[in-house]
């Protein structure tokens, strides 16, 4: 029962993001100008009477009624996500069972509905939007760790070859959260297609491009939706993104080449293996997203493999820490 809660939840996790990255593509993220509820009721207000007490309720508001239902089907997913993990860290004390990380996991779902929160009362501050972004990739990753110290101990091969490229794994896992991150800046801000031709930007670029604009923090708007930056910030905003995805394509595929040179294990090969595919796919997305103007399902697509890659460099920084110090020889179980 513990296995299949958190299988569950990760199955949530992953249509949480999903459904939130839809939802904010496309403009829904104050489709329900409060939290939790939509208007004040628990769903979207349809009935003539609900709409006629929302429309009091919130002078000047304008219902559109598929913003709102894109933000409310987010808002119920998220909730029986939070479910989820609440019994989870109930059945791990019951059980004694990764009490820790099923604290931690409960504790990073709270702060995640906080901003949830804040992104509606805060009208999609762009840091707080971020934030969001990143709690929930960060979830995703963590259920699936949890997943990994439910399953049955296992016996690792010893692979000094592999264990010796922790540093570097641990670097490849910076670069790629500093790139997200970038990612979720660069949405926040609305700064996706602020540059159109490859590989950089339109001519003359640098002459526009500004380090301080890029990461300014502007404060006391009454909304941020559709951004309030200049166009030079989000040109600024939108060339580190383009810049990072060059570093971290450089960087993490030669890790992932290393991982796969140096394994022995099956296990580790595919792993390194799929991050690489990852990694490929996701550059070809953030391509598509600059020639096509940022279709829809692409954008989606992209947020979504963005949250794959980082599990799974997590996990395999995870498994690289359990085969540290491991002195049996290898063995089938580890593959």
């Amino acid at each position: 029962m513990f296995k299949i809660l958190i299988n569950i939840a990760i199955a949530l996790a992953l249509g949480t993001i999903v459904l939130g990255a839809y939802t904010r593509l496309t403009e829904a993220g104050l489709g329900c100008p409060d939290w939790p509820g939509c208007y004040g009721f628990i769903a979207v207000p349809e009935h003539p009477t609900q709409v006629a007490q929302a429309l009091e309720d919130f002078p000047g508001a304008q219902i559109v009624p598929h913003k709102a239902y894109n933000e409310m089907h987010h808002r119920y997913l998220a909730g029986l996500l939070g479910l989820s993990v609440a019994f989870i860290f109930l059945l791990s004390q019951w059980l004694k069972q990764c009490r820790v990380l099923a604290t931690f996991i409960l504790l990073l779902v709270m702060f995640q509905a906080a901003l949830g929160m804040w992104t509606v009362t805060l009208n999609l501050l762009p840091l707080v939007v971020m934030g969001h972004l990143l709690g929930g990739f960060s979830l995703l990753s963590t259920l699936v760790l949890l997943r990994m110290q439910a399953a049955k101990p296992m016996v690792f091969a010893a692979e000094p070859k592999l264990t010796s490229l922790y540093p570097f794994a641990w670097v490849a896992l910076l670069v790629l959260i500093m790139q997200i991150g970038l990612g979720g800046w660069t949405s926040a801000n609305y700064a996706a297609v602020a540059c159109h031709d490859l590989p950089v930007c339109e001519a003359g670029w640098p002459q526009h491009f500004s380090l301080s604009s890029a990461f300014s923090l502007p404060l006391g708007h009454a909304s941020y939706q559709f951004g309030v930056l200049s166009a030079d910030a989000r040109l600024s905003i939108h060339v580190l993104h383009r810049l990072g995805a060059f570093v971290t394509l450089t960087l993490l595929g030669s890790f992932a080449y290393l991982a796969w040179r140096r394994s022995q294990t099956k296990t580790m090969r595919r792993l390194a293996l799929g991050i690489a595919s990852l990694l490929a796919l996701q550059f070809c997305l953030g391509v598509i997203n600059i020639v096509a103007y940022l279709p829809l399902m692409n954008a989606v697509a992209h947020n979504f493999v963005a949250a794959n890659l980082l599990m799974l460099v997590v996990v395999f920084v995870y498994q690289i820490y359990q085969r540290r110090g491991s002195q049996s020889a290898p063995v089938s179980i580890a593959s």
